[in-house]
Parts: C-alpha cells; structure tokens; sequence
C-alpha cells in the first residue's frame, strides 16, 4: 500500500525497525546505497526480530534506480525545513515516503528532486534537530495507514 524509502541510512537498529514496521503495516520498504551497515548486521537483525521474512525489503543502487522501480505517482520528502505538515496530507496507496541518513538528513539536491511532490515536516519543539529515523517513519506511516482505514489490519 505504502513505500518507505531510506536513503542512505547509517544504523542498523533504525532499519531493522522499519523492517519490523514494514512487516506489521503490510508497508514496503525501499533502501537507497549507501548503506551504513551491512544488511546481515546483528543489530539489524536483533531490531527486526523474526520479521525479516515477512516484509518486502529492496535495495536499489541510488536514487535514480528505487524511482524506477518503484514509478511514484508522488514521493514525500520528510525534512525538518519541509513547507507542509505530514498531518495536512491525504495520502494515497502507492505513496512513496522517502526519509534521509540519520545524521544529516536528506541532501538539497534529494529535497528538490524533480520526483519530490513535496517537502514534509514533524513538528517538532523549536531548537530540535530531528526525531529519530524509524520513530519518524512509523509517525508518518501509521497516519497515512489510519486515513485508510487500516486496510488490512486484523480486529
């Protein structure tokens, strides 16, 4: 229904979250190389606990190959400088949510792709650098997922 995409992400533990995320939402997940890790890590593993089977997981050489792939109709970039609030949004199945590396988010020239629809902020308190990757994309996720009724959720 929806894609994350992580470029470039830098700790395991976040990604092995998503995959866990990704597993329970019925949510794909799309990494873009370079990754900070190796994708056999024990921390990876140990966040994803036995869900690693149970997600769609890719890994695609840049950006260029995930957006071929994955053919959006629209990507949001997440960024703490975004022009609009991920709760002003009505999302879309096929929605692709792209995030950056954890230390320094995603680069200028990702945030103004020409694939980007737009540039998405959390709130945040003033003075706050970023939240957490993985706690970021399950905010996001979790939203788009409750507009659609939590299709597919289980009672």
């Amino acid at each position: 229904m929806f894609r994350i995409l992580f470029h470039s992400p830098e700790i395991p533990g976040n990604t092995g979250n998503a995959i866990r995320l990704a597993a329970v939402t019925g949510a794909e997940l799309h990494l873009v190389e370079p990754l900070g890790f190796d994708l056999e890590d024990s921390k990876l593993r140990r966040a994803g606990l036995d869900y690693h089977d149970l997600a769609v997981l890719s890994v695609h050489k840049d950006l260029e190959s995930a957006l071929a792939v994955l053919s959006p109709k629209r990507v949001f970039a997440f960024t703490s400088d975004g022009e609009i609030s991920y709760s002003d949004i009505h999302y879309e199945a096929g929605d692709v949510l792209l995030f950056g590396p954890e230390s320094v988010g995603l680069a200028e020239s990702v945030k103004h792709h020409p694939a980007v629809s737009a540039r998405v902020r959390l709130p945040m308190l003033p003075a706050r650098r970023s939240l957490n990757l993985a706690n970021s994309a399950s905010i996001v996720l979790y939203e788009a997922w409750r507009q659609h009724g939590f299709a597919g959720a289980g009672a």
